[in-house]
């Protein structure tokens, strides 16, 4: 069973939510899940686009207008 953590980065600007999310993922141990609820707009598209850029594997499970959230597997 995978464990999960969670990370609130609603209000939080770009390019910090990029960052924290970074560090919360070298905090991961192997198959651990993070759950991560961000904004909307630029927020989320620098966010999904350093998932991409790093490799990470993610999936949004919920989203709405003004946010969405996503969850991040770190396999390393």
């Amino acid at each position: 069973m995978t464990a999960l953590k969670y990370l609130d980065l609603k209000s939080v600007p770009c390019p910090l939510n990029v960052v924290k999310i970074k560090l919360a993922l070298e905090k991961l141990s192997k198959n651990e899940q993070l759950i991560v609820e961000l904004d909307r707009g630029e927020p989320e598209e620098m966010v999904l686009n350093n998932l991409k850029e790093i490799g990470c594997l993610f999936k949004q499970i919920k989203e709405n207008k003004k946010f969405l959230k996503i969850k991040i597997l770190n396999e390393n």
